[in-house]
């Protein structure tokens, strides 16, 4: 069937508000490029709200709402695009309305932090799924069972999951060559000058090499030992002897390369983990110092302190709210 004997493709956007801009303009560009390359519409784009007429982005921009939430079930897909502390997002209604169009056979799909608002409605069982790198502990608190990917995007059967950022151009990409074959899909990256298109299973984050700018076969694979192994400090002595050298000089290479020394840098590795914890999940002060290697709360918030200047308490997610997941600005 050739793309003009082929019906519009009906895709909305269900913007919840809090959203990251960039995320949304990645997945409904390409659709945009589509038409106009096109030059008639084979995507037919609208875009939901929750409460109000517009939908209010991370960075405060406002898109309208073309279609009503809760009525209109005419589409083939619907993305939840969010973003903040999506864990809080708590509205009955749009859970029910994502339901009620799981039933009418709509394809579901989320974006950045969209995939934790379809695993809180129940949506995402026995489907594997990716979300953005930020969310993926809130996702371990909704079920230990969900089949999370740390990949770009999963398209698995009605289900389709994004990271967010700028991996929505890379899972359109896919998306349009599925509906209009490879050489039309390749047309609209071009016109976003998107040459390198990512595969769906590729990384979210950049390996410890580019992250660290440092190719030190010593001092990557202490850093490798640290990250996985948060919850279980390992003494210096003990990362010295894995990554093959003596602790004095793998503490000159700390110092050498990332200006702090072996321990220093491990324990802000661990409060980093902490604080994303804190901001995206509903443990404990007293389960997260415990699951990032400190052994009381008093000890964790003790350290938080040093290095962050302020108490964990003031990095704690609000609790939940109706409509909203603008809690916390997100760059993805």
């Amino acid at each position: 069937m050739t793309m003009e004997q082929l019906g519009a493709f009906r895709i909305g956007f269900l913007l919840i508000d809090g959203f990251a801009l960039m995320s949304y303009a990645s997945a409904v560009e390409p659709l945009r490029a589509a038409n106009l390359l096109a030059d008639r519409t084979v995507y037919d784009i609208r875009h939901l709200t929750v409460g109000d007429a517009h939908g209010i982005s991370s960075s405060g921009s406002m898109v309208a709402a073309s279609a009503q939430l809760g009525r209109d079930v005419d589409f083939d897909l619907v993305l939840v695009v969010a973003g903040g502390d999506p864990g809080t997002f708590a509205d009955e209604r749009v859970f029910n309305w994502l339901r009620q169009l799981a039933r009418h056979g709509v394809r579901l799909g989320g974006v950045s932090g969209g995939p934790v608002i379809l695993a809180l409605a129940g949506l995402m069982e026995g489907r594997r799924m990716t979300v953005h790198w930020e969310h993926a502990p809130t996702l371990a608190e909704i079920s230990p069972a969900l089949m999370v990917e740390r990949t770009l995007y999963v398209m698995d059967r009605d289900r389709i999951t994004c990271a967010g950022g700028t991996a929505p151009l890379d899972m359109m990409h896919a998306l349009i060559n599925v509906h209009h074959g490879p050489a039309f899909a390749r047309q609209v990256s071009d016109w976003f000058m998107h040459t390198e298109i990512r595969p769906s299973g590729g990384p979210q984050r950049a390996g410890l090499v580019e992250r660290y700018g440092t190719n030190d076969p010593a001092l990557i694979q202490a850093i490798e030992m640290m990250e996985n192994h948060v919850a279980d400090p390992l003494e210096l002595a003990q990362l010295a002897q894995l990554s093959g050298i003596g602790p004095r000089q793998l503490n000159r290479l700390f110092r050498q390369k990332l200006g702090r020394s072996t321990m220093t840098f491990y324990r802000e590795l661990r409060l980093g983990k902490a604080g994303n914890l804190l901001t995206q999940s509903t443990l404990s002060l007293t389960e997260i110092a415990l699951a990032t290697g400190f052994a009381n709360s008093a000890h964790f918030s003790t350290a938080f302190r040093d290095v962050f200047g302020r108490a964990p308490s003031s990095l704690r997610a609000r609790p939940p709210q109706e409509g909203t997941g603008r809690a916390k600005t997100q760059l993805g």
